[in-house]
């Protein structure tokens, strides 16, 4: 797929890009380098392969979905400017 400059300008717009305009063949070449690419990869056949989160087999720890405090509250408030019955103290910002 080849991407034309007028493409180009509209894909620099949408992404907030500002390019001079003599740049934009440059662009244009480069994003079709990268949509060349990556219908390179939709033509490799992947199935049966299953998705992996490491190229060795390894199983991520797991944890007991339990809902607790956290049990730091002290620690929390310690570096608290203002603390006050277990909370932080903060300015009425609203009359």
């Amino acid at each position: 797929m080849s991407i034309d400059i007028d493409t180009a300008r509209k894909v620099a717009k949408l992404a907030r890009i500002r390019e001079e305009e003599a740049a934009l063949p440059d662009l244009a070449r480069e994003l079709s380098r990268i949509l060349g690419f990556m219908q390179q990869l939709n033509e490799v056949d992947v199935s049966g392969v299953e998705p992996m989160v490491s190229v060795t087999p390894m199983r991520l720890k797991r944890r007991a979905d339990v809902v607790t405090d956290g049990n730091i509250q002290a620690q929390v408030l310690k570096n608290a400017p203002d603390a006050r019955e277990g909370f932080f103290a903060v300015p009425k910002v609203v009359e």
